[in-house]
Formats: C-alpha cells, sequence, structure tokens
C-alpha cells in the first residue's frame, strides 16, 4: 500500500491523513445502520437488543389453551351460578316426577319456589357429584404418572395402542348418541343416562385421542412442534368440547333426576301404611270421597270445626297447598287430594293406626 503525501507552500511534505480505526460499539447497543450505496455497505436493519427475528402469530398448546378457556367461561358464569343452576335443575325434575307419580298433573300446580327446588336436590346430587369428581380424579393421575413412569421406547407403544383405542371407542359412543337421535331405541330404557354420558364420555374420549396423536408426532417429528395452531383456534377447540361434555352432563343428570323421584314416589307407596295418620279438622264440608276416608259430623254446638276426616296421609306441603293421599292408595287405582292451606284447617298427626281423638 503506498503512502502520498501533499506539499505544503513551504517546500514540506505534509503527512497523510490517517485512517480512522473502527470502533467497536458499547455492549448491548444497537448495530450502526449506512445508508444504502455508502462505501458499498448494503442497506441494514437495526436490530433492537432481545430481538430474535420475524414476527409471528402466537400459538397456544392444549395446556394453555384450557386455562384461557376456563377463565373466560369463569367471567360469564360464576362457579357458584353454575352449580345452583345445576341444583336447580335437578331439583326441578326430581320433584316433578315424584309429585307426578301422585298427581298425574304438572308440578305448577303446587306452586313450588326456587328454595324448594334446591332443597330437595342436595341428598339427590351428592352420589353422581361423587362418581364424577372421583373418575376425573382417577384420569388425571393415571395421565400425569403413568406416561413419566414408564421407558420411552414403552411409552411410545402404549401411545401408539391407546391413541387409536381412545379415538374407535370416542367414534363409537359419540355415533350411538347422533343414533338414538334418529331411531330413538338405541339405548335401554333402565338407563336413561347413557345418553349423556355417551355425549360426554365420547367426546372426551375423542379429545384425548387428539392429543396423543399430537405427542407422537411430537416425539417423531420435532421440529413440529412449533407449528401449533393459533392461539383462537385452540380456545375456540376447548371451547366447544367443554359445550358438548356440559351439555352431556346435564342430560345425564336430568334423566338421573327423573329416575330418582319416581323412585322415591315407589318408596313412598311401599311404606305407606308407615306413614303418620292425618286428621284433617274443617269448618266446611270438603265433601272427601276416597277409599279409606271417613268423614265424620261434629253436633256439638261448641265445636270450632265442623268436620273431621280421617284415614289420610300428608305426602308434603308444598307452597300453600298440602299434598294427602288416602290410606289405602294405590298408584293403578288412587286418587291424590289437595286442599289448600288456611286458617278454616287444623291437622292433627298420630302414629299409624292410633288415631288419639275419635270425636270432634
Amino acid at each position: 500500500m503506498s503512502t502520498v503525501a501533499t506539499a505544503r507552500g513551504d517546500g514540506s511534505a505534509e503527512p497523510p491523513p490517517e485512517e480512522e480505526s473502527p470502533v467497536a460499539p458499547p455492549p448491548g447497543a444497537p448495530a450502526q445502520v449506512r445508508a444504502p450505496g455508502v462505501d458499498g455497505v448494503p442497506a441494514t436493519r437495526v436490530i433492537e437488543q432481545g430481538e430474535t427475528g420475524p414476527a409471528t402469530e402466537p400459538s397456544l398448546s392444549g395446556a394453555t389453551a384450557l386455562p384461557q378457556v376456563l377463565k373466560i367461561i369463569g367471567t360469564v358464569v360464576a362457579p357458584t351460578t353454575l352449580l345452583t343452576a345445576l341444583m336447580y335443575y335437578f331439583g326441578r325434575l326430581e320433584t316433578a316426577a315424584f309429585l307426578w307419580y301422585f298427581l298425574d298433573t304438572p308440578v305448577t300446580v303446587l306452586d313450588l319456589t326456587v328454595q324448594d327446588y334446591l332443597n330437595n336436590s342436595v341428598d339427590g346430587m351428592i352420589p353422581p357429584l361423587i362418581a364424577v369428581a372421583v373418575a376425573a380424579l382417577l384420569a388425571l393421575w393415571v395421565h400425569q404418572l403413568l406416561p413419566g413412569a414408564l421407558p420411552a421406547r414403552t411409552r411410545r407403544i402404549v401411545l401408539r395402542v391407546l391413541m387409536p383405542a381412545a379415538a374407535i371407542a370416542g367414534f363409537v359412543l359419540v355415533s350411538l348418541v347422533m343414533a338414538d337421535f334418529v331411531m330413538g331405541t338405541v339405548f335401554l330404557t333402565s338407563f336413561p343416562e347413557g345418553r349423556g354420558l355417551s355425549l360426554s364420555i365420547g367426546v372426551l374420549l375423542l379429545t384425548y385421542a387428539t392429543r396423543l396423536w399430537r405427542l407422537l408426532i411430537a416425539e417423531r417429528r420435532p421440529q413440529q412442534v412449533s407449528r401449533r395452531a393459533p392461539g383462537a383456534v385452540a380456545i375456540a377447540e376447548w371451547g366447544a368440547v367443554f359445550i358438548l361434555v356440559s351439555v352431556g352432563l346435564f342430560w345425564a343428570v336430568g334423566s338421573y333426576a327423573l329416575g330418582v323421584g319416581i323412585g322415591r314416589a315407589q318408596q313412598f307407596e311401599a311404606s305407606l301404611r308407615n306413614v303418620s295418620d292425618v286428621v284433617v279438622y274443617s269448618d266446611k264440608r270438603l265433601s272427601l270421597q276416597a277409599p279409606g276416608v271417613r268423614e265424620v259430623s261434629c253436633q256439638h254446638p261448641d265445636a270450632a270445626y265442623r268436620f273431621r276426616y280421617e284415614g289420610l296421609k300428608l305426602v308434603q306441603q308444598a307452597g300453600n297447598q298440602y299434598l294427602f293421599l288416602p290410606s289405602e292408595w294405590t298408584h293403578a287405582n288412587g286418587e291424590a287430594i289437595l286442599l289448600p292451606r288456611s286458617e278454616s284447617l287444623r291437622l292433627e298427626f298420630s302414629p299409624p293406626g292410633q288415631v288419639r281423638n275419635a270425636t270432634c
């Protein structure tokens, strides 16, 4: 490399200008940008600290999408509201089936309140809630503990067997529900809860099979792990699963509530003779004519109630009405009696077959 000196006016040579040595930028500072075409350096983009590349659309996996779905649902429907609605739904259907067995009329004739339905649902909902909670815990424990305890090769074999088994079972259950919609005779009449349970379990099995399929793909081709569905798609998928499973559970709970109500009515009929006897006093004639019911007219001038009716069993006091059954009532041949609750009536209870007062 040659050095050129510039001559001054006094005859001395001026040294050439020294080249500027490049100065390294301080750590963490952004790279300098040079204009295109200057010193032959192409145009470049400033890369900020922490930037790794072009922005991509955010994606969510099943593990992160499900909590977001539950959070969204929780903001719309609070857990206590959902539980209260489920208890009300169960209590109303159970009470309707219980009273229909005796009255063969809609439950609205008794003017029941929301509190009545909630109280009637407490003991009936305990068994299904326990069963669902235990089944969910067992499934979660097996899913979390079993794959981690197996060797990698055995784990892949289990996944390859479990994935098609879950898919086939889920498809069969959902297909049975669809066929029942068309034909209506797929499930046994003695197990009406099977429709809703088949829908919920079938959807869960299909979802689980899809998750196992994605795990297999991730193990075979790890480079495709980042190629997940966008966040909105994952949330929509879990939302649809939640809706279908909830519909199936409500369907099963409704069928179970009807069965519980009819079963309790049948138990009450079987133990009718052991229910306390009720004597109804009235200041007006009620003209109650039913097998086993006897009317007694009170002739005493100072009697507060002029008529007395024996041979009745109290089933329930609902709203402002009493529901009575004759002591010889049967579902095949019997009539229930509804009396309005008022000051003109007085009830007297006694052990079965031990009426205390034979007269007014």
